[in-house]
């Protein structure tokens, strides 16, 4: 049997249905985006965990010239190392017939004794491992192996150390060292051109003159061990092998991919939610409002009737909580579908054994508890003053309103205006606060409109700033090993190359007070045009004859700004170390880098004209014979080709964000059309007598019309351009939390945007004055009338 205050709550919420549907849509549109990403990150942290930890993924990594295996021994006796796992990983051209452009593999040993892996142990999806006595039979990565129809006894051709091999497939695979496959210095995964190859030491090691030696080594630390002290230990011991300095699990690329996109995920898991949900406590807030106006005679009866002021309370609290359930059951429905939907982008950048989506159930309990409390917020005022309504005070109606002329009608300003705008302005005088939450909300509604098309500008601007004025050239070759004057000129004499532009690059730690970072310096010819070095204003940077140009977000990490010294530990060669100044920064999207002018490097570095590779233009009538060319150039490590990048970038990162920009806008609509909704319905419920009256006295219908639409227009209109100034804020403080070391969005927002955010939300607002006005036409004028105020 229900209690007399819980049917007349029921009764309450039937007649007021729209407006609850309306709160309840916009609540859960934030709990629905709080629900989704908590449920991603849940997702995603569980699935690499577990990935990590049956397959054994390493906690150190390095990368050096050639050691003896004897070495490997040495490092088992660090204190603090649990196991050590030594390879040779070579880069090499793959020849596929149905591609044009050289594919790139990564060879990567498996133990010499045909054991299981210790560390960074393969899943082998299909087939086999290659049998010990076996030298061209080889696992290959799974994505490579879909993006290019390959499978379980197919062969494909590689030039392995100037030697052209026919490689057998044996199994399909992938590794927890791999989640992330992506070429050196790419931020994108290319997995019709790119593919980790796991194939037997012996058959690797004695190609490239390695029998009995590593060039890479993996470490697992024993439980409790601080990387640090072992780190600096490993590179003591390697730096005569040519080490290029060992780094953490956090900086091995994969994993730091994975962690720049969990970082990005706990930024909208709460960024976003905060703004819906104070939209949806000023629309709670006013529903709330109108009610307890409404209602004086009722909250007196109640008290008359023995009802406490507790009670009475509780009563108007449980308005909030239906809205708050029924905005976290819609928002929870909504967030899991969300997230299932969104699961399917991660598949093309991250490579499980099975990436199944798992619902955050304890974010569907926070996502309640958030509801509520945004919800009660709003409305305690409200309730606090129902409670404390003496009932001879709520017996007698509301005092009449002041109906004096408003401020603008006494300074002058409306001796033009019809009687219907003055009335609206004399209406917002009256009710000052209420006039200033509807606009705040309608100005919130406004600002989420933004975000969307802040998101596709950005993107249109990185395609035309990476692809079009920073990198011009058409191909970038880049060598096995560094090579002399000569390995330039015959990359510089491929058919059809026009220009070519020389590379130098080298391992390097930068220092900087308490940070550092390890990269390579890239050096550059002063006055590059094929691959162009911009500044924030995107004009050309020409570098100087002397010092470092870098990533403003390196700057950014290592706490330093032009003209600091950073030091350079070069971590090749002679390993020199020098102290450069930064003489400027360079604006970028993707990974962070630091330059040098290709001479004043060379001088560093103490050695002549050497080059790593080289950017290229290539007469595209000759496109098929250089590409013939280079694949059968053996010093030819990999080759990057800007269309293709430019086409990789398209179908995920591009694609993707179109998709996020698409359910952002869907709900950021809803948000509008509901809070214009609401209050246009709110309007018409309080002003119905006065609204009556005017028709009783002689008003036509679009007149009395034009008094309700009126004054929610100028709402509307006042709250437009405080809801563009804080959707730009939110839009740079969302594309901010896309900023990470390895790939960031510039932030850009065109007056187009900023049009499309206001005709969305006047849309939004015609739409709901033609739902009010219809129901202004229905009004039941005797009944109005005849209702107590």
């Amino acid at each position: 049997m229900l209690d007399p205050l819980d049917r007349k709550l029921l009764r309450d919420l039937s007649r007021m249905k729209g407006q609850v549907v309306a709160v309840s849509l916009v609540m859960a549109c934030g709990l629905a985006m709080m629900i989704m990403t908590r449920s991603l990150i849940l997702t995603l942290e569980s699935t690499r965990s577990t990935y990590y930890q049956k397959n054994a993924m390493a906690d150190v990594f390095a990368t050096l010239k050639r050691a003896p295996l004897s070495a490997a021994e040495r490092l088992k006796t660090l204190p603090g190392v649990a196991g050590v796992e030594t390879r040779v990983v070579v880069d090499v051209t793959i020849d596929l017939p149905g591609l044009s452009e050289p594919a790139t593999g990564r060879l990567v040993s498996l133990p010499e004794d045909g054991g299981p892996q210790k560390l960074n142990r393969v899943f082998l999806r299909t087939g086999r491992f290659p049998r010990p006595d076996e030298r061209r039979e080889v696992v290959l990565g799974e994505s490579f192996a879909k993006a290019n129809g390959l499978k379980p006894g197919d062969a494909l051709a590689a030039v392995i150390n100037g030697r052209r091999e026919e490689l057998r497939i044996c199994g399909i695979g992938l590794s927890p060292e791999f989640v992330f496959e992506a070429r050196a210095g790419e931020t994108l995964p290319d997995h019709k051109r790119f593919s980790v190859i796991w194939m037997n030491y012996r058959a690797l090691a004695v190609a490239y003159n390695m029998d009995g030696a590593f060039n890479d080594v993996c470490l697992d630390l024993a439980p409790g061990a601080v990387a640090g002290p072992v780190i600096e230990e490993m590179d003591r011991l390697l730096a005569t092998y040519g080490a290029g300095g060992a780094y953490t699990r956090k900086d091995q690329p994969s994993a730091q991919r994975i962690d720049d996109e969990l970082r990005v995920l706990h930024s909208l898991s709460f960024a976003y939610p905060i703004v819906f949900l104070s939209v949806a406590a000023f629309m709670v807030n006013a529903v709330l409002s109108r009610i307890v106006r409404l209602q004086r005679e009722q909250i007196a009866q109640m008290k008359a009737l023995g009802y406490s002021s507790r009670q009475v309370g509780v009563h108007y609290l449980k308005f909030v909580l239906v809205i708050g359930v029924l905005g976290t059951a819609i928002g929870g429905v909504a967030g899991h579908r969300m997230g299932e939907g969104l699961l399917v982008i991660y598949t093309d950048f991250f490579r499980f054994p099975e990436l199944v989506y798992r619902m955050d159930w304890s974010s569907l309990g926070t996502a309640l508890g958030v509801s509520l409390g945004a919800s009660a917020l709003g409305v305690m005022s409200v309730v606090r003053q129902a409670v404390k309504l003496p009932p001879a005070e709520a017996m007698r109606p509301e005092p009449p309103a002041d109906f004096k002329p408003s401020l603008f009608e006494r300074i002058g300003l409306t001796r033009f205006f019809s009687p219907a705008f003055r009335m609206a302005l004399r209406n917002i005088e009256r009710r000052p606060w209420q006039a200033v939450f509807t606009s705040c909300g309608l100005a919130l509604a406004t600002g989420l409109m933004v975000l969307p098309g802040a998101m596709s500008d950005s993107i249109d601007h990185l395609l035309t700033f990476q692809w079009n004025s920073q990198q011009r050239q058409d191909v970038s070759v880049f060598l096995t090993e560094p090579a002399s004057g000569k390995g330039f000129h015959d990359l510089e004499h491929l058919p059809g190359v026009i220009r070519a532009e020389p590379i130098r690059s080298v391992p390097a730690r930068l220092r900087f007070a308490h940070h550092h970072r390890k990269l390579s310096i890239t050096g550059i010819p002063r006055g590059a045009d094929l691959n162009r070095l911009l500044d924030k204003d995107e004009r050309p940077i020409v570098l100087p004859e002397e010092g470092l140009f870098m990533s403003a977000k390196l700057a950014e990490i290592l706490g330093a700004r032009i003209g600091d010294e950073v030091r350079v530990e070069v971590l090749d060669g002679r390993r020199p170390v020098v102290n450069l100044p930064i003489r400027g920064l360079v604006e970028d999207f993707a990974g962070v880098a630091a330059y040098m002018d290709i001479e004043a490097l060379r001088r560093v570095l103490k050695e002549g004209d050497t080059v790593n590779g080289a950017y290229l233009a290539v007469d595209h009538s000759q496109w098929d014979r250089f590409m013939r060319e280079v694949k059968d150039t053996p010093r030819a490590a990999f080759v990057m080709v800007k269309r293709d990048q430019l086409a990789a970038f398209r179908e995920t990162t591009g694609k993707n964000i179109g998709i996020i920009r698409t359910l952002y806008f869907i709900l950021a609509t809803i948000v509008a059309f509901g809070v214009v909704y609401n209050s246009a319905r709110i309007a018409l419920s309080e002003r119905s007598r006065e609204l009556a009256t005017l028709r009783v006295v002689g008003f036509r219908l679009p007149e009395v019309r034009a008094v309700l639409v009126g004054e929610l227009a100028l709402l509307v209109l006042a709250a437009l351009p405080f809801g563009l100034l804080f959707g730009r804020g939110l839009a740079l403080f969302i594309m901010s939390s896309f900023s990470t070391e390895t790939v960031r969005l510039p932030i850009l927002i065109r007056p187009s945007t900023y049009s499309i955010a206001v005709l969305v939300v006047l849309t939004a607002s015609a739409a709901s004055f033609a739902v009010v006005s219809r129901m202004l036409g229905k009004l039941d004028l005797v009944g109005v009338l005849k209702a107590r105020d």
